[in-house]
């Protein structure tokens, strides 16, 4: 769900990531935010005139409900299943500026599942950015990596920032084209 403008104060302290560069910054408690996007399990929020994100375990400090938990899968689960997971959990990891998943936007290039010797799941990712110097990355990565070794069949994410070929707007989806009107 995207939301506009929706503005709101601060319950507690939080930690939150500035955007696009990627440094930490706490907002205070009591701080007048905006709520620019609500997609995945993270906010974008306007805070003194900064644009950050905030992590969706931290949505109360905002008033707004803590993202559900990842689904789950049996313990037989194939890999072919393991993969649909994984693309469907890929697909809540959003761009904090732009309102389009990181598939739909075609910055995932691929995804590897390999069972392990202890009935779990390797799950090696190559994906991109749609700039190479934003500061954003190692923050989207581990949201990628967190995400996905939540996952009860996962035992180990290896998530690598790839940049050849580098990313081009020709990458993004049919639906990530028409919503952003191109």
């Amino acid at each position: 769900m995207r939301l506009q403008q929706d503005k709101t104060t601060t319950t507690r302290t939080v930690q939150a990531r500035c955007v696009p560069s990627g440094d930490p910054i706490e907002i205070p408690a009591g701080t007048q935010v905006t709520i620019t996007q609500a997609l995945g399990s993270s906010f974008s929020v306007v805070a003194g005139g900064q644009l950050v994100r905030l992590d969706g375990r931290d949505a109360d400090a905002i008033g707004r409900e803590v993202p559900p938990p990842p689904p789950t899968l049996s313990a037989d689960a194939s890999p072919d299943e393991v993969s649909e997971l994984v693309w469907e959990t890929l697909k809540t990891c959003y761009d904090p500026e732009i309102p389009i998943d990181i598939v739909e936007l075609g910055l995932v290039y691929h995804c590897e599942v390999e069972p392990m010797d202890d009935g779990r799941f390797k799950i090696g990712i190559d994906m991109t950015l749609t700039a190479p110097g934003c500061g954003m990355g190692d923050v989207l990565a581990n949201e990628v990596a967190d995400k996905v070794l939540a996952l009860p069949p996962v035992g180990h994410v290896d998530v690598r920032l790839v940049f050849d070929p580098p990313w081009d707007r020709y990458r993004l989806s049919e639906t990530a084209r028409l919503a952003l009107g191109l």
